[in-house]
Formats: C-alpha cells, structure tokens, sequence
C-alpha cells in the first residue's frame, strides 16, 4: 500500500511542479520516486494487508505484479526520455503516465468490484490523452479517438456485468461474492452467468484477445511509439492480472460457464494474430499483433490451471514484457532517424549499430520462444501446464502458431545482419539509450538464469 501512496505522492508532485516551474530535473525525480515505490515494496512483500474496508488487498499475488508494472516503468521513463524533453508539456504527460501507473496497481489489488472499475477507469482515461498526444498528426488523433469509442463500449459491457453479479450475490467484495457462489451451488439465477460472461466480454477487451482486439492495431500503431510500447507492456500487465483476480479467485467455483468460452478465444486468439502479423511490414503494427498473439499463451496457461497458473503467468508477462520494452527501445530510435519503420529499415542495421541490432536480436528472440532466452523458458512453462491438464491439442497448435512467430521475427533479424543497409544514416545512440540497452540485455539474461526464483515470488 506505501508504494501506492508513492506514486500517487509523484502524479501530484508533477501537476504541482508545472505550478513551480520545475521541468529541468523531473523526469528524474520521478524515476528515483519509482525506485523508492520499489524499495517500499520489497519492504512490505510477504505481508498481507486490505485497506478502504477492505476493498484493496495486497498479498504476494498484487505486490509481484505491482512489482513488475513499477519496474517496467521505470525501464520506460528511461527510454522514453526524449518524449518529454522535446514537447512543452513535460509535467502534465508524466502526470498522466504516473496516474495510469497508479490506475494499474489498483487493478492488481483490487479486492471489490468498484475499486476494479475505479482502476480501469484511472488507467483509461490517462491512456485515451496520451494516445491522442502527438497533435501534429492526425493518425494519433484518430488512434485516441478509436480507443477511447471501444474502450466506453467495452466499460458497458463489464459495469452490465457487475450489476448483473451484485444483483444476484448482494455484494460488489470478490471475497464475499466467491463464498456466497460456494454456499449457493445451484441455487444461482440464470442472470447471474449472464453476468459473468458480461464481465469476461468487457476485460477480454482490455487485455486484447481475439475476437476483441480489433483496436488493438490501429491505436498501437497510431498513438506515439513510446506510448505504445507502455500499453503493450504495463497496460497489459494491468489487464491480466486483474483478469486474472476475477476469474481465479472469484468465480472459479463457476468455472463451467466460462471456461469453454475462453478456450475458443484462447484458440482464436492463438492463430488470428500471429497469422496476420505475417503479412505485416510496418515492424510497429508487426509488435501488435505479436502482443495480441502472447495474450493467446498466456489464456492457454489460464485455462490449464487457472488456481497453479499464477506464476507461469507471472514469469511469462516478466519476460514478455522486458523483451517488448526492449524491442521497442530499438524502434524508437530508429524512428527518430526515419518516421517510417518497415522492415526494410532495419536492413544492414548491424553494420550500423552492433548494440541495437544485438538487443533487437536478443528481444525478437524471447518474443519468438527461441532458447536461451526467457520467453522460451515462458513458453516452455505454459506447454507443460497445458500437457499436464490434457490439453494436448492446444499445446500443438501453440507450437505451430509459436513457428508462425518465429518467422516473422526472423524476417527483422534476417534484415539486420544480412542485407545491405537501407541507406547511409548512421544510428548513433545517446549514451542513456546505450546503458539502458546494456540493462535489458543483463535483465534478459538474469531472467533465464533465475527463472525459478521469480515464478517463486508468487508461492
């Protein structure tokens, strides 16, 4: 819970500085105050605590992944840099950023419904301004303008849901609504399951999966690239693990109304994105599908074993989401040299820049599933859940869409170190981008070799 006061000590810090005119050094105050939200963190890890009568719980599960969502924002204030340093409004976008951030850890930790939408709502708003914030281009604008349409129609969808599940259990706490599911076994009425599969259209929304990503695209590719490289990774995180909450500790009792649903999305959410992203050369609209087409991995873990899945899940988005920090990191540098970033881009970028293409290497790699990397050992983890609860034929078809991917991927990596560079730009890095290249790569690699340690940190 001191973590989230911190950052929501930093939001106001921000606003308060545009008052005071301290625009010099803030990105880095901010950054230290993230770092402090960790230390405040790993000091209260272990601990369980509920807070505002019991509507925010904070155990292993919220503090792990408030953990990760803190972390991968400090990774991203650090390449997105340039963001703030070149536009006027510096506070007012970290404003923005911290308060999402803030929207994210209630998601993890809600522990009632409301704080659920509450967070969402925080989380969403912030997000619809910053899509839209590159106001010189109108692809930006109809990005926001997208997102913020199919965001509100999916917020109906789930606050349907709620209602419907308040009405039939006289509670918005998950805690209470879950023993009450347990203690009236059969006595449900049928709009209570109308409910819940309300609840599961609106938050398989926000976390992007098939047959509900179709925004996805469009506005990661129009909002600005550091902006999308933060909703492919904390946003995500956010939405997951409160997918996660809802549907593991609240309505497993009712696993039967649901969990065939979510297989068929999980199926679909496997093979529409990463067959669509073959056919994909903008390298940026590649990286969406490719985040729609983790989430389908990701739901296969769930549905193998949605109470053991925890962990698997933990490490696979830890993972993921350094590999897509990463990739990221590297295209947004590119794009400061060029405002298109096909694959032809990348051509000769070894030549070029031996540290990006090695980092873009090593990112596109994990993504891909290709050892030693994590996001290999992430696969690997979610493949022998599934195989252990029988579902043999998922697993295949898994393991053909992760070929899919492969290709793909290597269509980048293949550009970097063996075609003719593009042209005759050399991609000179700022000293900071190095060191947080250098970072990631170290954090890539410690992952692989710590992997039981940090899917621990959730038993």
């Amino acid at each position: 819970m001191n973590a989230l006061f911190v950052i929501c000590g930093l939001g106001i810090f921000t606003l308060v500085a545009e008052i005071i005119n301290f625009k010099k050094g803030l990105i880095s105050v901010v950054i230290m105050g993230l770092l402090a939200a960790l230390v405040t963190l790993y000091l209260d890890f272990g601990t369980i605590s509920m807070h505002f009568s019991d509507m925010l719980l904070f155990d292993r599960f919220s503090m792990s992944f408030t953990g990760l969502i803190i972390l991968i924002t400090v990774f991203w204030f650090w390449m997105a840099n340039d963001y703030f340093k070149l536009q006027p409004h510096i506070t007012d976008r970290s404003a923005l950023i911290l308060f999402t951030v803030v929207g994210a850890v209630i998601m993890t930790s809600f522990n009632n419904m409301s704080m659920l939408f509450l967070g969402i709502e925080i989380l969403s708003i912030s997000l619809y301004v910053l899509a839209g914030s590159k106001k010189d281009s109108i692809i930006s604008t109809e990005a926001a303008f997208k997102y913020f349409l199919m965001g509100s129609f999916a917020t109906g969808f789930l606050l349907m849901g709620i209602a419907l599940v308040y009405g039939a259990t006289g509670s918005f706490h998950i805690t209470k609504i879950a023993d009450f599911i347990s203690t009236h076994e059969g006595q449900l009425p049928t709009f209570f399951y109308g409910g819940v599969l309300l609840m599961l259209v609106g938050l398989v929304f926000k976390i992007s999966a098939v047959p509900f990503h179709f925004w996805a695209p469009d506005v990661y590719e129009g909002s600005p690239t550091s902006i999308t490289a933060f909703m492919s990774t904390v946003v995500k995180i956010a939405a997951i693990a409160a997918f996660y909450r809802i549907f593991a500790f609240c309505f497993q009792d009712v696993e039967g109304t649901w969990i065939n649903v979510m297989t068929v999305i999980a199926i679909l959410t496997l093979i529409v994105p990463n067959v669509t992203a073959v056919y994909q050369n903008s390298v940026k609209r590649m990286l969406a599908y490719s985040s729609v087409g983790h989430v389908g991995y990701i739901l296969l873990g769930f549905i193998s074993s949605s109470e053991a899945s925890a962990g698997t899940i933990f490490f696979y988005l830890s993972a993921y989401s350094v590999a897509s920090i990463t990739a990221f990191t590297v295209l947004h540098s590119i794009e400061s040299y060029n405002r298109t970033t096909t694959v032809d881009y990348f051509n000769g970028l070894f030549k070029k820049n031996p540290l990006m293409a090695v980092a873009m290497t090593i990112a596109l790699m994990s993504l891909a599933g290709i050892p030693p990397f994590p996001g290999f050992f992430g696969k690997y983890m979610v493949f022998a859940l599934a195989l252990h609860r029988g579902h043999t034929y998922m697993v295949i078809l898994a393991i053909i869409t992760s070929l899919i991917g492969v290709f793909y991927y290597f269509r980048i990596i293949v550009a970097m170190f063996f075609a003719e560079p593009a042209n005759s730009e050399i991609s000179e890095l700022p000293s900071s981008t190095r060191a947080l290249l250098i970072v990631l790569i170290a954090v890539s690699f410690a992952m692989t070799i710590f992997a039981d340690r940090v899917v621990g940190l959730l038993q």
